[in-house]
């Protein structure tokens, strides 16, 4: 395993600290996915506050345990996209209805404004995005039981 060419560490205020080999510091270090749902775990950007990368992340593997961690705390604490694991009902098969929904984060509620605010990511994985923007993720139509399947079907 690499080591890497930088250390994080939090400070006072809990913002993220990136300190280069050459020892420059840099407080308020945000990591960025470059593909938050294809390959989570790999592809990852440090960026200092004026956006430009401060380092790449080519795998959080490679990362020692203490410094994985603070970049997969900053990266939970920016990201919020539950992952949709059943479809307990809807109110309506016409746009706007309410889907009634079971997520890796607990049962939820949403309004779906229209059929257009579902986006097909590749043949088996959707993104939908409910009234107020936040976007749900169904990773796997075919891993759907087939009542979910079924009402998903109606809307697509």
């Amino acid at each position: 395993m690499p080591t890497p060419e930088f250390q994080l560490s939090r400070n006072a205020f809990g913002r993220l600290v990136f300190r280069s080999a050459d020892g420059v510091v840099h407080e308020g270090a945000t990591p960025v996915r470059a593909f938050p749902i294809a390959a989570p775990e790999s592809g990852i950007a440090l960026l200092g506050v004026d956006g430009h990368e401060l380092a790449w992340i080519e795998s959080l593997a490679d990362l020692p345990a203490a410094a994985r961690a603070l970049v997969e705390e900053e990266l939970a604490g920016r990201e919020f996209m539950p992952e949709i694991r059943r479809l307990r009902g809807v109110s309506s098969y016409a746009t706007p209805s309410t889907w009634r929904v079971e997520t890796d984060r607990g049962d939820a509620a949403f309004v779906l404004k229209g059929e257009e605010d579902i986006r097909r990511l590749s043949a088996n994985t959707l993104l939908v995005a409910d009234s107020h923007g936040i976007q749900f993720l169904i990773r796997d139509i075919q891993a759907l039981d087939a009542t979910s399947r079924r009402i998903l079907d109606r809307f697509l």
